[in-house]
């Protein structure tokens, strides 16, 4: 099989898997209890807490473990802002379902925001987003990169912005997670979401890194896990996997980074010598294993059902909109018609993948356009 729809998922690596075994069958104790069984929970958890601040420069109370990064993404949203008082959101047209509908979910009760647009590659309007902070505007939301296209927004530009205004910052990281390197003292956000499945981890299993000085309500009421602010018993053998997906992402990123780079360059030119075939986003400023592109009068679920023929698996759009039959709303943000946004299909490459197996891939594509052209 020839995996390259990594932007939607990622398997579990060995590394973690062999990781997170014992706390699945020997280490199981419920990490609230006082006896051994349980407190071995407990320090795995704290463990692995104490490994992802040191890998990101922050404190270990500045991370918080939850389900999801749409969980994260929900919880800032949703948790964030005093539902009292009518404040004001800013983010952009672009976002992760979890933001927009976290968005519209807050708006119905009393909150306003506004939607940045971007240009032709997907990057924010930052003059745009400047013109459209309010007195009562208390929080931004820009993801750090786009999970269909995989353009790299300004994010230290962004928060710059808000720094100045005294605004909170947050950032969705999940695709940024294990293809950017970064740190949390460096980038200089309030809020970042991550998600374990992106990076080799299980699926279940997010991150909400928060400073320690930003109020935030919690958002499931329970008991004392995390500190109060998310209860429910913990997952302990994924928060375990998430710490290890973290370090081993960042043991070689940079290497990991350059090779995906090449391979995805590489790729993207071959494909645009493929009459009929348009590149989404920016060439050069997208995350190193994303390749977007319109497939001209071909269906590209026609195209995802021929190639899983050849046990290739990519994906006509973001998994998050699978089955959708509207227009990507990303693709007319950056200006695309409508007849492009729905021809949509995206690879997206990651260390595990070749040179061989792309120039399978790119074979077979050509083929899929001779045979479905016009169809």
């Amino acid at each position: 099989m020839i995996y390259m729809d990594n932007a939607a998922t990622t398997k579990i690596t060995e590394n973690v898997f062999n990781e997170m075994l014992p706390y699945l069958r020997e280490n199981y104790g419920n990490a609230s209890s006082i006896y051994s069984l349980g407190q071995k929970s407990k320090a795995a958890i704290e463990n692995s807490r104490i490994k992802i601040a040191e890998i990101l420069k922050v404190k270990p109370t500045e991370i918080y473990f939850t389900a999801s990064g749409s969980e994260s993404d929900n919880w800032v949203i949703k948790e964030t802002l005093n539902q009292k008082e009518k404040n004001h959101i800013i983010s952009s047209k672009i976002e992760h379902p979890a933001i927009l509908n976290s968005l519209k979910s807050v708006e119905k009760k009393g909150t306003e925001y506004s939607l940045i647009s971007v240009d032709k590659d997907g990057f924010v309007k930052l003059d745009e987003l400047s013109e459209s902070i309010r007195e009562d505007t208390k929080l931004i939301s820009i993801m750090f990169a786009n999970n269909e296209i995989g353009t790299i927004e300004p994010i230290a530009e962004i928060s710059k912005i808000a720094r100045d205004k005294n605004i909170l910052f947050h950032t969705d990281a999940v695709q940024a997670m294990g293809n950017i390197n970064f740190n949390l003292k460096d980038l200089d956000v309030d809020m970042l979401s991550i998600s374990g499945h992106k990076i080799g981890a299980p699926k279940g299993i997010g991150i909400l890194y928060k400073k320690d000085n930003v109020k935030i309500n919690p958002f499931i009421n329970g008991g004392e896990q995390e500190r109060s602010m998310r209860a429910s018993t913990e997952n302990v053998a994924s928060i375990v996997g998430i710490g290890k997906a973290i370090e081993d992402a960042y043991e070689n990123i940079d290497e990991d980074i350059k090779y995906t780079r090449e391979l995805r360059d590489y790729t993207i030119e071959k494909l645009l010598n493929i009459d009929g075939i348009i590149l989404n986003g920016s060439r050069e400023n997208r995350l190193p294993g994303n390749i977007n592109i319109t497939l001209k009068n071909v269906k590209p679920q026609t195209m995802v059902q021929f190639l899983d023929m050849y046990d290739i698996c990519v994906s006509s759009g973001s998994a998050c909109a699978a089955g959708s039959i509207n227009p990507s709303y990303v693709l007319r943000a950056i200006g695309r018609s409508e007849e492009e946004s729905l021809s949509m299909l995206r690879l997206s490459l990651n260390r595990d993948n070749t040179k061989k197996e792309c120039d399978f891939v790119v074979e077979k594509i050509l083929e899929g356009m001779k045979k479905f052209k016009s169809r």
